[in-house]
């Protein structure tokens, strides 16, 4: 059902700085800036081929990405996996006896519906499937 490595989601401390790094110090170039209120958190595309690496700032301390940072710092927050179908993929998952945070997809950054995968189901990563609208 996975069809590719959608994005990698990289949490940091200071949004600019993280620019900088994966700009200046490693060619990407940043495809989408957006912020996501109901998530607490802007995100910045870089594209990198046919994936993206995605930087997550919190917008406010009660985040989950505020959270993750104040427990284990800067790095690799999610692995996010492309799916043709999500409904299904969730589906999938959930009869696999995966865990799911998201029981039915929400929308994300750029409009694509999303839904996350407890990291207690996927040997310690939070995974995140991904469908473009």
């Amino acid at each position: 059902m996975l069809s590719k490595i959608d994005h990698l989601g990289i949490a940091v401390n200071d949004l600019e700085e993280g620019i900088r790094v994966y700009e200046q110090g490693l060619g990407l170039e940043v495809t989408h800036r957006e912020t996501l209120e109901d998530q607490g958190v802007v995100t910045v595309s870089l594209g990198i081929g046919e994936s993206t690496v995605e930087l997550l700032s919190p917008t406010r301390d009660d985040s989950p990405v505020a959270k993750f940072l104040e427990q284990r710092g800067p790095g690799i927050h999610h692995v996010a996996y492309a799916v043709p179908d999500i409904e299904a993929a969730l589906e999938d998952a959930r009869d696999a006896g995966f865990r799911l945070i998201d029981e039915a997809p929400r929308v994300g950054a750029g409009g694509k519906k999303i839904a996350f995968i407890h990291p207690k189901s996927t040997l310690g990563v939070l995974s995140e499937v991904v469908q473009s609208t």
